[in-house]
């Protein structure tokens, strides 16, 4: 297609399916909160989803198996509307397993100077065209993923630990960047202060409630890029409901 003033086509706000990534410790309900998305089918490289009715692939424990999955979404007819990876730090391990067998190596590790972590960027590229490819059909995407606490050293700032994605540092970075949203879930913690004796002890109390943190925060990695309230209830229908646009005003009557 040439390129040229009349080509130009104005975006809007939910123009296409969200890409999704959803972070958090084992059982806070990350596989629960995909599997109330729409119609979703499940790529699972974890044995995760005991107690969740959902649709599913078989257990995936290949790279090439994964890459065909994401294919048949892509390509053949079905009816499902969103692609839930569960989770990609059990996806990486089988990227680290193809790096290794195309050097020639029994592991990543025998790579030397770190070269395979490198490369395995290359095949999250791949699974990242794939996905998009799928969301190309019109599919939403959710990449559930744990989490884990690592040190962050800030060049303006004194190093701080936050809650990161547990996956390489460059493959969680390509991961983030690809993201329209990125999600932290947790349960909620209340802040609550006692008196004792002469000193106030300060208390953390969760409160039950599940929530998706969607702004990023020195403690923790997130973004949205839809001007997202933050927090938003770990829950499918409330964050639809946050990244549809409002329905224009009906105009008065005269």
């Amino acid at each position: 297609m040439a390129i040229s003033l009349s080509s130009i086509a104005r975006t809007t706000r939910a123009s296409a399916p969200p890409r999704i990534v959803v972070h958090g410790v084992q059982g806070v309900g990350k596989s629960t909160f995909a599997a109330n998305a729409y119609k979703p089918i499940f790529l699972p490289f974890e044995d995760g989803l005991t107690g969740i009715e959902t649709d599913a692939f078989p257990l995936l424990t290949t790279f090439e198996q994964a890459v065909q999955a994401l294919d048949s979404l892509a390509n053949e007819p079905h009816e499902f509307g969103t692609a839930v990876l569960d989770s990609v730090d059990w996806l990486e391990p089988l990227i680290w397993n193809r790096v290794a067998r195309d050097a020639g190596k029994d592991s990543i590790e025998a790579i030397p100077y770190g070269k395979g972590y490198i490369e395995a960027t290359s095949y999250w590229r791949v699974v990242l065209e794939k996905l998009n490819a799928v969301r190309a059909r019109g599919m939403a995407t959710i990449l559930i993923a744990h989490t884990e606490v690592k040190r962050f050293d800030a060049p303006d700032m004194d190093a701080f630990d936050r809650y990161v994605l547990k996956l390489h540092r460059g493959a969680a970075a390509l991961v983030v960047e690809w993201a329209d949203i990125v999600g932290l879930a947790q349960v909620e913690t209340a802040i609550k202060k006692e008196a004792q004796g002469f000193q106030n002890r300060t208390r953390g109390i969760a409160t039950g409630r599940r929530v998706l943190r969607v702004n990023e925060s020195p403690a923790y990695i997130a973004k949205n890029r839809f001007g997202l309230p933050d927090p938003l209830p770990l829950d499918w229908s409330a964050l639809v409901q946050a990244i549809t646009p409002p329905a224009p005003a009906e105009p008065a009557a005269a």
